[in-house]
């Protein structure tokens, strides 16, 4: 039975090369099939490929090379077990071969096998010292053993080739440190500092080491001198601080958060962890704000180079509920700093929305698009502000630039909002065609928009077209929300429209059971009253038409019916 395989994977450290003629036999056959198995190979033929080589094997069960490529095609049929026989025993029978070495090696490793690979690694660094890496293996690999003496052992045969350096010795004094050989790692730390006198960073890390040894005098020694050469050393301060607040020397602590805060040496990023630090603080003792919020005012006054500060400040106030009014100048500050940091800016949209400033809103959206052309959610927040500001023109404006930077991994209900209301907004200038295509777009990104739907469904209604297609849209609306009195009411209409009055009068019963006393209601019982009529029940019809009457008193169509008691289409 011929194997098909269709995937092939190379050797993991090197190509191979090799000698055609097998080392271990001189027997013709054997030349003929395994050359003409690599033929098949390089021709990319490697299902012949592999049963010429399985071939190979049957003829000099000792030739290492026809392992190794079995091996490899073991590995692409998924056959683990297999494929590492063949690795092993190609390394078995040629333990020189540096490429058969490696490609064991890195099997052990795939398997998590990290003692049996550390005697392959190391055989093949004693045969080729110039394979550095190897020790880097080793390293490595002696960590995932927890073997940290021999660890520590490579670091200091790498440190012999290469020299002292600051990785190699931080390495050391971790692994001592874990070995709590903690004078070892003083001895490192020290040998290092005295290497680069003229490096402050070395020395500080001796002063840590000193410390991890509770040598506190001599660390503090040691930092002092530092700070009398550089005295706004950003590492030394916070070291000396993490110092004073575990001795509980509160005020001294302090005084050195502040030094570091409020200092020009400390980087963004050391400012953000020691703040993140005091408000940990703060949360796990008494969660007064009052002194991390005193920080923050003081460092924002000072010039920022990035709007980080900001916006942890504005997120530390949000989570302890201050008010928005306090919190707004923060996010105003961080978007002067970034103006392209679209989260701060969008935060203060949704402070002007529920405050219902409209007019802000589109100020702030307007902005944005200058500086955030590509974000979605200013173009569909401006473009709703217009809307509830019945600026219809600009809203339509805002939602068509909007739609130019839709993609596909744009959020589908959102998009799907952008063509809902831009459908209602071209129905209400009077352009029904456009606006139908637009509901359509709108279903296509969100079938189940159940806004969409019954406006879609109603305006469908009015119009007498396509009624069926409308009664399923408005369906769903009612399956969705049952108690929904304008989707009932629609649902009503749908089915007066086609003539299914009995139908029609049990679901505008229920619209009005549940709708609320507003004037917007008065076409619900406008609607009740021509159904009515419609169900041979002029007294009730009567009696809805009039009360759909007193709430728009302007309805001449209304004031008709009512005079010749009886149902008028307009």
């Amino acid at each position: 039975m011929r194997v098909m395989i269709t995937i092939f994977v190379l050797s993991p450290f090197h190509l191979f090369t090799f000698s055609p003629l097998s080392a271990q036999t001189n027997d013709s056959t054997f030349n003929h099939f395994f050359l003409e198995a690599m033929v098949q190979r390089q021709k990319g033929h490697h299902d012949a490929a592999f049963d010429l080589l399985r071939h190979c094997r049957d003829l000099n069960p000792n030739a290492p090379e026809v392992y190794y490529f079995l091996g490899q095609y073991y590995a692409a049929l998924k056959q683990q077990d297999e494929s590492m026989a063949c690795v092993k025993k190609a390394a078995e029978l040629d333990p020189e071969n540096a490429t058969y070495m490696e490609t064991l090696a890195q099997a052990y490793i795939s398997r998590q096998d990290y003692a049996s690979a550390i005697p392959v690694i190391k055989g093949i660094y004693e045969r080729d010292k110039s394979q550095e890496d190897m020790l880097e293996m080793l390293f490595q690999l002696y960590q995932q053993v927890e073997d940290y003496d021999n660890a520590i052992s490579v670091l200091n045969q790498l440190e012999q080739n290469d020299g002292k350096n600051e990785r190699l010795s931080l390495a050391k004094c971790a692994l001592y440190n874990r070995l709590g050989k903690n004078k070892e790692a003083v001895k490192e730390m020290a040998a290092l500092a005295k290497q680069y006198p003229n490096d402050l960073n070395y020395k500080a890390m001796y002063g840590d080491a000193l410390l991890m040894d509770d040598q506190t005098d001599e660390a503090v020694d040691i930092y002092h001198q530092i700070l009398d050469e550089d005295a706004d050393n950003t590492r030394v301060l916070l070291s000396l601080r993490n110092l004073y607040q575990g001795l509980e020397h509160h005020e001294i602590a302090d005084s050195l958060t502040r030094r570091v805060l409020l200092g020009s040496h400390a980087t963004t990023e050391e400012k953000l962890r020691l703040m993140r630090q005091e408000i940990q603080a703060s949360e796990a003792g008494d969660g007064d704000s009052t002194r991390v919020l005193g920080l923050f005012r003081r460092v924002l006054a000072l010039p920022q180079s990035d709007a980080e500060m900001a916006l942890l400040c504005a997120s530390y106030m949000n989570a302890k509920k201050m008010p928005r009014d306090t919190i707004t100048p923060v996010l105003e500050q961080a978007v002067a700093i970034s103006p392209d940091y679209a989260p701060a800016r969008m935060q203060l949209v949704a402070y002007a929305w529920e405050a219902d400033n409209m007019d802000r809103v589109i100020a702030l959206c307007q902005e944005a698009r200058q500086y955030t052309p590509d974000e979605m959610l200013f173009y569909y927040y401006q473009g709703i502000a217009y809307y509830r500001r019945d600026s219809l023109d600009c809203a339509l404006s805002a939602f068509q630039n909007g739609i130019g930077v839709i993609t596909n991994e744009s959020d589908p209900a959102i998009v799907s909002d952008f063509y809902a209301v831009m459908g209602d907004i071209l129905h209400q200038k009077g352009k029904a065609l456009e606006a139908f295509a637009a509901y359509d777009s709108c279903l296509v990104w969100k079938a189940d928009n159940i806004g969409c739907l019954n406006n879609y469904a109603y305006y469908l209604s009015e119009r007498g077209e396509r009624l069926t297609q409308a009664e399923e849209m408005s369906f769903k609306t009612v399956k969705a929300e049952p108690k929904n009195a304008t989707y009932l009411d629609t649902y009503a209409w749908i089915l007066f429209m086609q003539g299914r009055y009995a139908e029609a009068k049990v679901y505008i019963d229920q619209a009005l059971q549940h709708m609320d006393d507003q004037k917007e209601n008065a076409v619900i019982i406008e609607h009740a009253g021509d159904i009515y009529a419609q169900n041979k029940d002029i007294t009730r019809a009567l009696s809805f038409w009039q009360d759909a009457s007193e709430k728009v008193p302007e309805n001449t169509l209304l004031a008709r019916k009512i005079k010749l008691k009886k149902y008028l289409k307009e």
